[in-house]
């Protein structure tokens, strides 16, 4: 296939950009992100937002108008709290969706370019190729072996053929489907061949963009974690209505059924409602979510589904494949074999003996010019090294046609034809069996020639045949097969580690995730790489034809005691992926081809290659590999984990807060004690409550075992039944400690009302603070906590004691808060006691301490 820019120019910059002004970019209308009215419309109707706007109600009818206005002020303030939540999350989920812009490559001011999907404009010239989705509605021009999977438009799944238009190319583009038709479409993918094409309709006029709005409906369904949020906030939501509706009526009924004894009621009932309405929680789920991808995403990988992030902390099973992930992706030519001798050439300077440059000069000419494969990248600096200046250098010579590689056969093959024209040359390579089938070799010449392919790939070699062929006089067959082809040699290439990854596949392990090699190629390169990285079983292997021939349970039994699967093809990675999920595995699977789709559909992470990987691979993916480096999936699995964990510990600590609130709400109602908590105080505590779960925790480092640990289960719950007795324990001390600072306020210092309420409420700020610290982390004291960095937590502490010594000091705020300021003496026994109410969990994380440093003895 031609695709000389001077027989397809394309556009010009200027004239692409005037079009991109006149027609729009090419892009489907999509929403836009929420302003500042947006977002305070959706504060407006958070249940939160409406208990405040009832007590504002109920102090301006009782003539209150400080509390009212007060009440309001701090509506403006969650509102600006929540506005800067959005934004914060809007900014990570926009990074992401830069990163993940699609590209395209076009032919503009006559040079082919990699521009941005959204920046194609009507008639620019496309070049396409296998693995490509196409980024706008086009003609094409030129095509070899193109065929396109057209289900997105047409729900049929077997590729059609695409052929180029004949004359003159149209000018309105087609339907899709069926074969041999020269039209492309907007988001289909290219699955064979190569193409080049000219764009006729981009945007919301292409195909796509016709059926745009019908794809805007869809809504994904929520994840497990959104899902057991939602039950949770629900039932929380109605017991705290019912509650609220309790304890109106009992303390209405209690104090005299007077109108201020109702109106007191609804306020004590609003304030309980404000304890246990969990509000935080699918905030604290959003934003953790959300800037979870946009970290995992400054560690090059890219989250296209943000459940996918749950996951992650549940793998048990990593499948990866080896060029490129496990190894530089940087290949160079080790050894050749060829007349019957091998030829070392790695650390080697010596000029190219003439028995080897046959098999260098044809794997050159089988090569595509300037290649960005690495392997024929490797091949043709070997064949400038060796070859230039000498009667096996083809530089001038023409390409004539190609026969690309297939399913059924695994080799390619090229024609060229000297400027002279008085030569003709075939030249193929491809896997060593497939051009030994080219060349139809007797099967002792076969079976002598498998054994130096072994050979070279138990020293870890990637082995490449070649072979040569004139052309019939009858001219170019259909096929290679037609071709009279003769073994040239082989070619033994060297792909290297990199050199992070043996340390990578230990921290696997010792995080208790198995690793699983999937390659095509020999099982004695497999074995080699794996002793290199340190695999625990690098002897044991199955190849593809074996996995052919084994039934559904056979492979779910053999694939428990087996990591290495050699000479497997993309189609048969899915039933690896199914046989490991019917063990009950977690399985996370990598891949970057067309035919790795189904695969990394079908595991529950499937992370796409973003350097050499294909659109179709990171269209399925949920993880998309920027650098394709193995280091960085177990980068993303400890972050993985560590988002889960500050997530349960910020659940945690939300869950172990409102039971003192909650109590202390509703136990003077019961016990007909006068209000201690009143809805301004539940709102200055929600103040220190929401930017602690979403800032403090969600910034706070890994713990040190993060990876030391076998993974969580699948299935297990954030609100495990461990995580809320111990955060109901936590509750209940705070509880305790306040109630019974206010009954020693009260009763034995015999201080007012209003003293006795201030010494309970500056025990519970106290308190609250120090439960952030404590849940923090699960395993180090509070102490080594507050010395381990987090910004954050000191904008939270020294915010909420700021406030509290305003409170408890200014006279106007004392008034609003019906507090009184404590002697000195009892304002250090609030400190003191609000500081012990979290000792009870200290003490837990020390047996636990102690048994862990018992275990490892």
């Amino acid at each position: 296939m031609e695709t000389d820019p001077n027989r397809w120019p394309g556009l010009t910059e200027a004239v692409a950009q005037q079009r991109l002004l006149d027609e729009g970019r090419n892009e489907l209308p999509s929403s836009k992100p929420r302003g500042v009215l947006g977002t305070a419309l959706d504060v407006v109707k958070e249940p939160m937002f409406l208990l405040l706007v009832a007590c504002g109600a109920l102090y301006l009818v009782l003539g209150d108008w400080k509390e009212a206005l007060l009440l309001l002020g701090f509506v403006f303030l969650i509102m600006a709290i929540t506005f800067i939540q959005e934004r914060r999350t809007e900014r990570a989920l926009e990074a992401l969706r830069d990163l993940s812009s699609p590209r395209a490559l076009v032919i503009r001011d006559g040079q082919p370019r990699r521009i941005a999907g959204r920046d194609v404009a009507r008639g620019d010239v496309l070049l396409l190729a296998e693995g490509d989705r196409v980024p706008a509605d086009a003609v094409v021009l030129d095509a070899v072996s193109l065929s396109a999977d057209e289900s997105l438009l047409t729900g049929e799944s077997v590729p059609v053929r695409k052929a180029p238009g004949e004359g003159d190319a149209p000018d309105a583009m087609g339907r899709p489907g069926g074969d041999d038709l020269p039209f492309v479409f907007s988001g289909t993918m290219i699955v064979q061949g190569r193409g080049v094409a000219r764009a006729l309709a981009t945007g919301a006029n292409s195909e796509i963009g016709h059926i745009g709005k019908a794809l805007q409906t869809l809504i994904p369904e929520d994840s497990t974690l959104k899902k057991e949020t939602g039950r949770l906030v629900r039932n929380l939501a109605i017991l705290g209505a019912a509650m609220c509706a309790v304890v109106v009526v009992t303390y209405g009924l209690l104090h005299g059924s007077t109108a201020e004894s109702w109106t007191q009621g609804a306020l004590a009932g609003i304030t309980l409602a404000m304890a246990i309405l969990p509000e935080e929680f699918p905030v604290v789920l959003t934003v953790f979510l959300a800037l979870g991808a946009w970290r995992i995403s400054r560690n090059r990988v890219l989250t296209r589904r943000i459940p996918a992030i749950e996951t992650l902390g549940a793998a048990t099973v990593l499948c990866t494949d080896k060029t490129g992930t496990l190894t530089e992706n940087r290949m160079t030519v080790a050894r050749l074999w060829a007349g019957g001798s091998f030829l070392e050439l790695e650390g080697s300077t010596a000029a190219l003996p003439e028995a080897f440059h046959p098999v260098v000069e044809y794997g050159v000419l089988a090569s595509q010019r300037d290649p960005v494969d690495p392997m024929e990248r490797a091949i043709d600096d070997l064949g400038e090294r060796a070859l230039a200046g000498t009667e096996h250098d083809h530089a001038a010579w023409v390409l004539q046609r190609e026969y690309p590689l297939s399913r059924e056969l695994l080799a390619l093959s090229r024609v060229w034809r000297s400027p002279d024209e008085r030569q003709v040359e075939v030249a193929a390579k491809g896997a060593p069996e497939a051009i030994f089938d080219l060349c139809h070799l007797p099967e002792e010449r076969r079976q002598d020639l498998t054994a130096r392919v072994l050979q070279m790939a138990d020293d870890g070699l990637r082995v490449l045949g070649v072979a040569r062929a004139k052309v019939p006089p009858d001219g170019m067959p259909e096929g290679q097969h037609d071709f009279a082809f003769e073994m040239v040699g082989l070619l033994g290439l060297k792909d290297p580690v990199r050199a992070t990854v043996p340390a990578a596949i230990q921290e696997c392990y010792g995080a208790g995730i198995r690793v699983v090699m999937i390659t095509g190629d020999y099982p004695g390169t497999a074995r080699s790489i794996a002793r290199t990285i340190g695999f625990q079983r690098p002897d044991s292997v199955i190849t593809g034809p074996e996995l052919d021939a084994m039934d559904d349970d056979t492979l779910k039994a053999r694939i428990r005691d087996v990591d290495l699967f050699a000479r497997v093809v993309p189609e048969q990675k899915l039933r690896l992926v199914q046989a490991l999920k019917a063990n009950g595995e977690v399985v996370a699977m990598t891949g970057d081809g067309v035919n790795d789709a189904p695969a990394l559909k079908a595991a529950h992470i499937g992370i796409a290659m973003g350097g050499r990987g294909t659109d179709v691979a990171r269209e399925a993916a949920s993880l998309v590999l920027l650098d394709d480096d193995f280091t960085s999936i177990v980068a993303a699995i400890r972050l993985g984990r560590r988002i889960f964990d500050n997530l349960q510990k910020a659940m945690s600590y939300i869950f172990a807060i409102h039971v003192p609130i909650a109590g202390l709400s509703l136990i003077p109602v019961v016990a007909q004690w006068p209000l201690l908590l009143l809805p301004v105080h539940v709102v200055f505590l929600e103040l220190i409550i929401d930017p602690s779960c979403t800032l403090v925790f969600e910034a706070e480092e890994a713990e040190q075992d993060v990876m030391q640990r076998p993974p969580r289960r699948h299935d297990a719950p954030l609100f495990g039944r461990r995580n809320l007795l111990l955060s109901l324990l936590q509750g209940l001390c705070v509880l305790g400690v306040s109630v019974g600072v206010f009954l020693y306020g009260r009763d034995v210092l015999e201080a007012g009302e209003n003293a006795a309420r201030g010494l309970a409420f500056a025990t519970l700020i106290i308190a609250n603070l120090s439960l952030i610290v404590t849940n923090r982390s699960r395993t180090l004291s509070a102490i080594r906590s507050l010395r381990t960095p987090n910004k954050p937590q000191w904008w939270v502490l020294g915010g909420g004691l700021s406030f509290l010594c305003l409170v408890l000091f200014v006279p106007f705020l004392q008034d609003l808060f019906k507090v009184e300021l404590p002697q000195p003496l009892s304002l250090l026994g609030c400190l003191a006691a609000g500081a012990s109410s979290v000792l009870v969990f200290e003490a837990f994380k020390a047996v636990m301490r102690h048994r862990g440093a018992t275990s490892t003895r």
